[in-house]
């Protein structure tokens, strides 16, 4: 699946920002309605309180739109590209009231994609000279794991699932539950097989050298090594030799990824990413008449 290199305003992601917009204003702005006329018109900044990676432009636009369509947005700085401290990323125009009921929402979803860009960002950049390809988890905020993980192809990293419709992955847990029921791995891979579309890909989760060479045997086309050792990570693209794409998961940081790389494994999946991101700080400042 080839994914967009911008926010898509769909119907799903526009009634977020509806929702979103509504948190603030379910009875209105009654500061600024009470210190602001209406008919105010102003200039003001988005500036980056700190260094990193712009991602969420569309949707930060959108909103302001959103409550104001005659709004004027001009974007200084484009998405996937990096900005540094006291940076100028959008300039805006127009009605200060309603600049001022769309900020914190804005700001809010553009802040938290460009954390995980930048984050994503600093992973991608410590394992450039490895095959290693970084990729994504479902560990994301509900209702937001799109724009999530379009924060995480900003950063230069893949996406893996969506959905659990996206493809199989069969887990410890599918596992231990099919186990109960009389079940080895084998047999488990190849009854997924039976009741899948002919062109599916399975990956299958594995936490010893003894079940990752039983999922090699049984042909899955992906192995997870989860919460392996380096040592047996290693061990584990030996004896693979190609016959499958192998996934390190669990526990991967910035100061372990280097290493995890070294191994060999084609790709290394981050939760850290998305559950664990830090905001990027930014603040809206009007320009002084």
């Amino acid at each position: 699946m080839i994914y967009p290199n911008k926010i898509i305003i769909t119907s799903a992601i526009n009634d977020l920002i509806e929702k979103s917009l509504l948190e603030d204003l379910y009875i209105g702005d009654i500061t600024t309605e009470s210190l602001i006329p209406i008919s105010d018109i102003g200039e003001a900044s988005i500036i980056a309180k700190s260094d990193g990676i712009l991602a969420g432009s569309d949707i930060l636009i959108a909103t302001f739109l959103k409550v104001n369509s005659t709004l004027k947005i001009n974007q200084q700085v484009k998405d996937s590209e990096q900005f540094r401290e006291k940076d100028i990323l959008f300039k805006l125009s127009g009605n200060i009231s309603s600049i001022l009921r769309a900020e914190r929402t804005a700001l809010n979803f553009l802040q938290r994609i460009s954390g995980i860009a930048t984050i994503t960002k600093k992973f991608t950049e410590q394992i450039h000279n490895y095959k290693a390809k970084i990729i994504d988890t479902r560990k994301t905020i509900p209702g937001l794991r799109e724009l999530d993980k379009y924060g995480v192809r900003m950063g230069g990293a893949k996406n893996h699932r969506f959905s659990l419709g996206d493809g199989v992955l069969i887990k410890d847990t599918h596992i231990q539950i099919m186990r109960n029921k009389g079940f080895n791995l084998t047999q488990i891979i190849d009854q997924a097989r039976l009741n899948i579309s002919h062109n599916m890909k399975i990956e299958v989760e594995v936490e010893s050298l003894e079940d990752f060479q039983e999922a090699i045997n049984a042909k899955a086309d992906t192995i997870m090594l989860d919460n392996m050792s380096i040592n047996d990570m290693s061990n584990a693209v030996k004896i693979c030799k190609g016959k499958a794409i192998l996934e390190a998961s669990g526990g991967v940081n910035l100061e372990n990824i280097v290493a995890i790389a070294r191994t060999g494994v084609d790709l290394i999946s981050i939760g850290e990413i998305t559950h664990s991101v830090k905001v990027i700080d930014l603040s809206l400042k009007f320009k002084p008449k």
